[in-house]
């Protein structure tokens, strides 16, 4: 059996972690870093593996995304991408990327970042369910303030009367005048 090393800290490697096209990925850059090997190694072994990491698994990112991201300063420097458009890894690209690479290393790291991929899709649902209850409160909240709204304007009414001259019901006298 395998033992999970723990020398590098969870918040390293969420912080790898980014969404792109609605997904959460890691750069071939950080995972050749993770799995001690050079990224264009990695890269290699990718495109003698392609047919192993089919759209779900793994794209590569396109120029504009790129800016995108320098732009919004998710990455430093498109140098920081080693001068090519970087290839980005799901959770299950991630998981046979350790399998072509074949290194104990490469290994025990997959396991350590499915872990972190569970753990966020874990507190991603739990954040959900606070999210729907805090929009019910919220609801509720809308609701209840409207109700409370119109109380005080009837509050208003009932305290401050108004103040109209109220016309006097039944006959006059020629000598009155009409109000």
């Amino acid at each position: 059996m395998i033992k999970v090393n723990a020398a590098v800290p969870d918040q390293v490697l969420i912080d790898k972690i980014v969404i792109i096209r609605g997904q959460k990925v890691m750069f071939d850059r950080d995972l050749a870093e993770l799995y001690g090997v050079k990224p264009i190694r990695l890269r290699e072994q990718v495109k003698r593996n392609i047919n192993r990491f089919p759209d779900n698994f793994m794209f590569q990112l396109t120029d504009a995304e790129v800016e995108l991201m320098v732009s919004q300063n998710a990455i430093p420097s498109k140098k920081y991408l080693g001068g090519s458009l970087p290839y980005a890894f799901t959770e299950h690209g991630v998981l046979m990327l350790s399998n072509v690479l074949k290194s104990e290393r490469a290994l025990v790291m997959s396991i350590r970042i499915i872990e972190i991929f569970v753990k966020l899709r874990e507190a991603l649902l739990s954040h959900k369910d606070i999210l729907l209850k805090v929009e019910r409160l919220e609801r509720k909240v809308v609701t209840n303030d409207t109700d409370i709204k119109l109380i005080f304007e009837y509050l208003k009414e009932l305290l401050d009367p108004k103040t109209e001259p109220i016309r006097k019901i039944g006959f006059r006298h020629n000598s009155e005048e009409p109000a």
